[in-house]
């Protein structure tokens, strides 16, 4: 966990950015005994805040509504991606057994 200065200076950024991204609901650190305490997470989200504002042009309302809706369907779409991992992986094993099972009418040797 670190303060606001060490957490700005690790994103890249002034510390003000980040009670303004705290403000707008973007961002929300461990408060301890009123002390902002920023986590690894919190410091990557930043990253990711700045690059959606500054290399794509999104405003803040943008980024959070974007930021919203990556977190609503993160369990969706996790849910879907492993039902889908699940296919291929039994796809995989009944391709393994048809290798394995000796056919009918080959060649005789």
């Amino acid at each position: 966990m670190y303060v606001i200065s060490i957490a700005a200076d690790l994103a890249g950024c002034h510390p003000r950015t980040l009670r303004i991204y705290e403000e707008r609901g973007l961002l929300s650190p461990v408060r301890r005994h009123r002390i902002r305490l920023y986590s690894e997470r919190d410091i990557q989200r930043v990253r990711l805040i700045r690059y959606l504002t500054e290399e794509k042009g999104l405003n803040l309302a943008g980024v959070r509504l974007l930021l919203q809706i990556q977190e609503h369907y993160r369990e969706e779409l996790t849910w879907v991606f492993e039902e889908d991992a699940d296919a291929r992986l039994d796809d995989a094993r009944a391709r393994s057994a048809d290798e394995e099972r000796p056919r009918k009418g080959g060649r005789g040797r």
